[in-house]
């Protein structure tokens, strides 16, 4: 037993010293980072910019004056010169930069305001939506004065309804609350999709590597190739938490101080406050069976290669069955109640993440989570026990990987041994 805590922690110790570990952990810390204070970032780049100055040539003679006045009022940073010199001319200075851009204000077929925005490119979208804004608060105004209507009676008349909600199931989740759980599913699926792919193609690799460099047939020697597997998939697995602890510390901490203006961007979605503690507890526990379950599956796929160049395109059925899951959850973070994604829960490869969004979204009996649960842990049984077969058979096999003929030969060399 010594020797397999050995493997365990020479696994462990030797990825966590990796260029690749070490650099993709800095990465990642540094994106969330930037990520989470992006409304800092936004507003200190926004500080340096200046205003830009649009020339106005009014050929209706009566709408610069609303116009700039609903500019003003907006306080949007654009300075407006009323000018009085020909469009040719204007165009030629906003060629020249001396503008940065010319507003021909004109009247529709209504006699209601239009407008004609001219600049060096279409690229600051920007500046079009915000003049489309103004021109639109300056269209109502005439409007309303076209048709005798007051601004209260203007204001009542574009006054968003209001729609009362009301769900009759017992403990059914307000807006509020369902909006933070989708927005938690929806991180925490991103985290499980792109840990499972990352740690359950290293372990591939790892074994892979070892095969090509003759390395398996001296540990063989001293520690069965049974005992090699669930080292790599403990001390990967470790690797994994260490990781996810660090980047998920990290996020924490730079979140913290931003959560107000980040949950006010996202109307509500990362204002985690309202979730309920035993989510985030089976968020832990189906990514670990999730990993458990695919690291198994990439181990013994692993050991039916002998070079590096042969692992993706052996585990490429795994990887298909990963990205199927994620797309078919991102399908259920809209319709989580559809049948569906119900069945979809119940089918292992599916079920680490497709289960965990009903989880985290709807108010499903605690026997169906129970269920999942004891599926996944048989399915993580039998496929060890079948994978541990093919691992013991499958490091003896070198040369060209020829998938499903690999697996049988495997077999048969584990009955031999």
């Amino acid at each position: 037993m010594n020797k397999f805590w050995i493997m365990v922690a020479h696994t462990y110790l030797s990825k966590i010293k990796t260029k690749s570990f070490l650099i993709t952990t800095l990465i990642t810390v540094l994106l969330i980072f930037g990520l989470s204070n992006i409304s800092t970032i936004i507003e200190a780049f926004d500080k340096k910019d200046e205003a830009k100055t649009f020339a106005v040539l009014d050929e209706t003679n009566k709408f610069y004056t609303t116009f700039e006045k609903n500019l003003v009022e907006s306080q949007i940073q654009i300075e407006l010169e009323k000018s009085t010199l020909s469009e040719s001319e204007l165009d030629k200075q906003v060629l020249e930069e001396e503008l940065d851009g010319l507003i021909i204000l004109k009247l529709d077929e209504n006699q209601l305001p239009t407008a004609t925005v001219k600049t060096l490119s279409m690229t600051d979208s920007e500046v079009f939506t915000q003049i489309e804004q103004v021109l639109q608060q300056t269209k109502l105004e005439f409007g309303r004065e076209k048709l005798g209507l007051d601004s209260d009676e203007l204001n009542q008349l574009f006054t968003p309804v209001e729609l009362s909600k009301v769900a009759l199931e017992d403990n059914a989740k307000t807006e509020e609350e369902l909006n933070q759980a989708r927005g938690l599913v929806y991180v925490l699926l991103f985290v499980i999709y792109f840990s499972v792919i990352f740690y359950a193609s290293m372990i591939a690799t790892e074994v892979a590597t070892e095969k090509s460099s003759r390395v398996m047939e001296i540990l063989i020697s001293s520690v069965s190739p049974v005992q090699q597997m669930f080292a790599k998939l403990i001390g990967i697995g470790l690797l994994s938490l260490t990781q996810m602890f660090v980047i998920l510390g990290v996020g924490y901490a730079s979140i913290k101080s931003q959560i107000d203006n980040l949950n006010a961007m996202t109307g509500g979605v990362l204002g985690f406050s309202d979730i309920p503690t035993s989510t985030f507890i089976y968020a832990i526990i189906y990514f670990l069976l999730g990993y458990f379950l695919f690291a198994t599956l990439a181990a013994f796929l692993g050991s039916l290669v002998s070079r590096i160049e042969d692992v993706q395109q052996l585990i490429s059925p795994m990887i298909f069955l990963i990205v199927g899951a994620f797309m078919i959850a991102m399908f259920g973070l809209t319709n989580p109640e559809t049948p569906f994604i119900t069945i979809s829960s119940y089918i292992p490869f599916f079920t680490p993440m497709i289960m965990f969004l009903r989880v985290g979204m709807l108010n499903i009996p605690p026997w169906e989570i129970g269920l999942s649960i004891a599926l996944l842990l048989v399915s993580i049984a039998l496929l060890a026990i079948f994978g541990a077969r093919v691992y013991k058979g499958g490091v003896l096999i070198y040369g060209k990987s020829s998938s499903i003929k690999d697996i049988k030969r495997a077999l048969t060399m584990s009955k031999d041994k």
